[in-house]
C-alpha cells in the first residue's frame, strides 16, 4: 500500500504551483494547402505565357504585319475628349480658342482637340518609300537587261567598263564614260562616234520600257579651248547633252520623258583628283525617282539598293 504523503508542518511554506503547457496541433492544413495561392500562381503563369507570346510575335512578323495588327485594334470612330475640350457637344458652348481642360496641359490655350485614328493605309512617308522600293526593283532589272544586251553584242562587250551604274538622290544614274582608248564624240564637237551611237541605242531601248523621267547631263574634262575661240566647255557639254537626247529619242525614248538637258562642263569631275583625266568626259543618263507616278501601277519585286551600285 502506498504511503500517505507526509503532513506539512505548520511553519512550512506552500508548495510551488506547477503549470503544464500542452501544445495542440490542428489536424487541418487547409490554409497551407488551399487554393488561394494556386489562383495567384495561375495568373502569373498566364501573364508570362502572354508575355513570351508577344515576344514571339514581335520576332516572327514584319514591320508591315505589326502595323496591320496595331491598326486592327485602333479605334475607327472619331470621338471627342470627354469632359475636356469639346465636351457636351461639339465645343461644349466654348470658343474654339478657349483654354483646354486636359490634366497634363493645365491652362494651355489653343484649338479644341479631337482624337483621330491613324490611317490604316499609312501616311505619305510610307507611300513614298513603297514607290522608292518599286523604282529600285525596276532599276535592278534594267541594269541586268542592259548588261545582258552588251554581253551578246561582240562590239559592245568591250565597252562594258565604260558603263557605270550608281544610285543618287535624283535616281539611277547611268554614266557612259570615256577612256584613254575610247571616246564617244569627236574631239571638240558633239558628233557621236559609231560605237557610242550603238551603245546609246541599247541604252535607249532598255530605258524606253520604264516610265521614269530622264535627265541627261553632259560633262567634259578641264582641258581649255584655244585662245580666240567662242566655244568653251560649257557650250560643248550642253551640245553633247542635246546630241545624247536626240540619240535616245531616235531609239524609242518618248520626248515627254525628258525632264532636264544640262551641260555642266568640268564642274562635276568623275575623277576629282585629276580634272584632266579622260574619264571626266562622260554622259550621264539619270532615271529619276517616280514619286509622282500613279500608285495604281503594279509594283515590282523588292531588291536591295546595294545591288544597284557597282
Amino acid at each position: 500500500m502506498a504511503s500517505a504523503s507526509p503532513r506539512r508542518g505548520r511553519n512550512e511554506p506552500d508548495p510551488p504551483t506547477i503549470i503544464i503547457v500542452k501544445k495542440i496541433v490542428d489536424g487541418g492544413h487547409g490554409g497551407h494547402h488551399g487554393g488561394a495561392w494556386k489562383v495567384a500562381y495561375a495568373d502569373f503563369v498566364t501573364a508570362m505565357m502572354a508575355f513570351f507570346l508577344l515576344l514571339w510575335i514581335l520576332g516572327a512578323t514584319t514591320e508591315k504585319q505589326r502595323k496591320g495588327i496595331a491598326d486592327y485594334f485602333t479605334p475607327t470612330l472619331v470621338e471627342m475628349r470627354a469632359k475636356s475640350a469639346g465636351a457636351n457637344g461639339p465645343f461644349g458652348g466654348d470658343s474654339i480658342v478657349a483654354k483646354e481642360n486636359y490634366p497634363h496641359k493645365a491652362a494651355q490655350t489653343g484649338t479644341k482637340g479631337i482624337t483621330i485614328p491613324k490611317d490604316a493605309t499609312g501616311g505619305a512617308k510610307e507611300a513614298a518609300e513603297a514607290i522608292r522600293r518599286r523604282d529600285r526593283a525596276r532599276f535592278s532589272a534594267l541594269r541586268r537587261q542592259l548588261e545582258e544586251r552588251m554581253e551578246r553584242d561582240t562590239k559592245l562587250r568591250l565597252l562594258r567598263r565604260n558603263v557605270r551604274f550608281m544610285e543618287t538622290r535624283e535616281g539611277l544614274r547611268i554614266d557612259l564614260v570615256d577612256h584613254a582608248d575610247f571616246a564617244m564624240f569627236n574631239m571638240g564637237n558633239d558628233q557621236l562616234l559609231a560605237d557610242a551611237r550603238r551603245l546609246m541605242g541599247q541604252v535607249a531601248q532598255v530605258i524606253a520600257g520604264v516610265p521614269n523621267p530622264v535627265i541627261v547631263r553632259g560633262h567634259t574634262d578641264a582641258m581649255p579651248y584655244a585662245a580666240g575661240r567662242t566655244a568653251n566647255n560649257w557650250t560643248l557639254s550642253s551640245a553633247r547633252a542635246e546630241a545624247t537626247r536626240r540619240a535616245l529619242a531616235d531609239n524609242g525614248v518618248a520626248p515627254g520623258r525628258f525632264a532636264r538637258i544640262e551641260g555642266v562642263a568640268e564642274r562635276e569631275p568623275y575623277v576629282p583628283t585629276d580634272i584632266y583625266d579622260p574619264r571626266n568626259r562622260r554622259m550621264s543618263i539619270t532615271l529619276a525617282w517616280s514619286a509622282d507616278l500613279p500608285p495604281s501601277e503594279p509594283a515590282a519585286p523588292q531588291v536591295s539598293a546595294a545591288a544597284i551600285i557597282r
